[in-house]
């Protein structure tokens, strides 16, 4: 009998598409938020998954990732745990959620305890508030299809609202570099954050 090598055998696998190796992906969002990171991004790395996760670990309090109330067609899951796997249920921070089915009555939770948030398909969601980190802390939004798109309620400079879809589909390339995959590494959000703090201090 012939022997062959780890890399051989995976050539001759029938389920190899069915494994996918997480890979650190090096992003820029700020101090805030460790990197590299971890994601699972559904169809897109499995065809015909329909689970997307990512892992992020939060070190410092953040206010604008997700200041916009949005909702998804299929359910997601929040998970807030410590970032020490070997004790992943010492929890020291304060994270605000506010959520609902009508975006103009929607409920303000305060979570901090490890904690797991369902949140159904079609219901609106955040802001998402992350008040206060004094250790660190995993945080994993687990959408329950192989692709995730957004409803998003935004109020422009003059108050006026608009409900604006965003997707894979249309999320296009890079903001920064023309020609270049997005990959959601989060600096052309951190810039722009930037660019309206500094302009409110003027």
């Amino acid at each position: 009998m012939n022997k062959m090598n780890g890399d051989e055998m995976m050539e001759e696998q029938k389920y190899q598409s069915m494994f996918f190796e997480l890979k650190p992906q090096y992003t820029q969002w700020g101090s805030w938020c460790h990197s590299p990171q971890l994601y699972f991004r559904g169809e897109e790395d499995i065809p015909g998954a329909k689970y997307n996760v990512g892992w992020q670990i939060f070190k410092e309090p953040i206010h604008w990732m997700e200041p916009d109330p949005h909702f998804h067609r299929e359910e997601e899951y929040l998970v807030f745990i410590g970032a020490d796997l070997y004790n992943p249920e010492e929890f020291d921070a304060e994270i605000v959620l506010w959520i609902g089915e009508d975006v103009s009555k929607m409920e303000k939770y305060v979570i901090t305890k490890p904690t797991i948030v369902r949140i159904p398909g079609s219901m609106w969601h955040c802001p998402l508030d992350f008040v206060r980190i004094d250790k660190p802390i995993l945080f994993q939004a687990v959408y329950l299809d192989g692709t995730c798109g957004r409803v998003s309620k935004k109020t422009d400079e003059n108050g006026k609202v608009q409900f604006v879809y965003g997707g894979p589909e249309i999320m296009g390339g890079c903001r920064l570099e023309p020609g270049k995959k997005c990959t959601y590494c989060g600096k052309c959000f951190r810039l722009e954050h930037e660019k309206k703090t500094a302009q409110t201090e003027q």
